[in-house]
């Protein structure tokens, strides 16, 4: 006994639907507007007088990875 086939047909779709909602567009431009304040804003990037703890840090690992 063989086996039955479909033959019926569905209809192909004539277009693919590509709309994006509007926060898929929205929250990387937010985002690359965010980063772009924060590495253009002077705020804040006064050295202090006192902490030397991040220059021993960088000259430690200066005098680590140097031959």
């Amino acid at each position: 006994m063989s086996a039955r086939t479909d033959t019926s047909t569905r209809p192909l779709p004539t277009r693919v639907d590509t709309r994006l909602p509007w926060w898929a567009l929205a929250l990387p431009v937010a985002a690359f507007a965010a980063l772009l304040l924060l590495i253009a804003g002077p705020g804040g990037a006064q050295a202090t007088a006192g902490d030397q703890g991040v220059g021993r840090v960088l000259q430690q690992l200066q005098q680590t990875l140097a031959p």
